[in-house]
């Protein structure tokens, strides 16, 4: 997609322009493993089963404590999958979850990860105001930043909902002291996508720094395709997935980011009454077979924290 293209779409939504989109050259373009395999983002969406946007019409907010929480044993499994494999990721953390468990911030710093923020309350931009919006995220980083003692610097939105319509988030991101975003998937979805977009790192406005590294995508007759986890990894077969995160690295020379939630490798965690089929299937398909694929994605490639891949070792330090 070119530069011009993305320009249009952001004059389109009302949204500031600089010179034309930068596209970011990462850290971790340069940086091979010992294999010679790029080395890609894993990142983990913190947020328990009943807190999914997919859910918001069954489950209310205010009910969310009348629910078993399982997110902290769920991390605690992570965080050993990921010790076993001597991987660091990111953790995009909800305000709620680290209010409520603030030794589970605690830990995921102490192990060498990311911490960064996932937003209060899992709300999707679109629902905010741009005042209520800043509230939300300052109130998520001060949060984050007080439990665990270090800068958080990330943030990506609730259900990947920064698109055509919220491009404004960029500007109010920038100016409550985040260094980067990853809140776009660059895929056509009923729930989120903004498909014009680029599909990997590219500096959002000519009046700040901030950074968006998109979720992975890997380009196909003319269409974005969904590689980057989710719903999609628990769909596909493992070797097509791989296949996929492969011909990103090979084809474009970039990293991969990844994600996926703590209740993907939960198959026990209790079933929500009275939500659609479509959302039954998106959410508890092949849940029993998700840390098997984890542990395949963890051995066939190389992984690291965005920050370090995408800002610098300086970042990390």
């Amino acid at each position: 997609m070119s530069v011009d293209r993305w320009s249009t779409k952001r004059a389109q939504a009302g949204v500031r322009l600089n010179a034309g989109t930068t596209l970011v050259a990462p850290a971790a373009k340069s940086r091979v493993s010992g294999n010679g395999s790029i080395t890609n983002a894993l990142t983990v969406d913190v947020e328990d089963y009943f807190q999914v946007s997919a859910f918001a019409d069954a489950i209310d907010r205010k009910d969310w404590d009348n629910h078993d929480c399982r997110v902290e044993e769920n991390v605690n499994n992570i965080l050993q999958l990921l010790d076993a494999h001597g991987v660091h990721a990111t953790f995009f953390t909800l305000g709620w979850v680290g209010h409520r468990y603030p030794d589970l911030l605690r830990k995921i710093v102490a192990e060498g990860h990311e911490l960064a923020s996932h937003g209060q309350n899992h709300i999707r931009v679109g629902e905010q105001s741009p005042d209520e919006f800043r509230a939300d995220i300052r109130g998520a980083k001060h949060l984050l930043e007080d439990i665990a003692g270090v800068s958080v610097r990330g943030y990506r939105a609730a259900s990947f909902s920064i698109g055509r319509e919220t491009l404004w988030a960029f500007d109010i991101l920038a100016e409550e002291g985040y260094a980067y975003s990853s809140s776009i998937y660059p895929i056509h979805h009923d729930l989120y996508g903004m498909p014009e977009a680029p599909r990997h790192a590219f500096r959002t406005g000519a009046d700040n720094d901030l950074v968006e590294i998109p979720i992975s995508t890997v380009r196909l007759a003319g269409r974005n395709l969904p590689c980057g986890g989710g719903g999609y990894f628990r769909l596909m077969p493992y070797p097509l997935a791989r296949w996929a995160l492969r011909h990103v690295n090979q084809s474009s020379g970039q990293p991969c980011v990844f994600y996926f939630h703590p209740w993907e490798i939960d198959p026990g965690q209790p079933r929500i009454p009275g939500v659609s089929l479509k959302t039954r299937t998106r959410h508890y398909l092949n849940l029993n077979k998700m840390e098997r694929r984890l542990q395949r994605l963890l051995s066939d490639f190389s992984w690291d924290r965005i920050d370090a891949i995408f800002l610098g070792p300086e970042a990390v330090a």
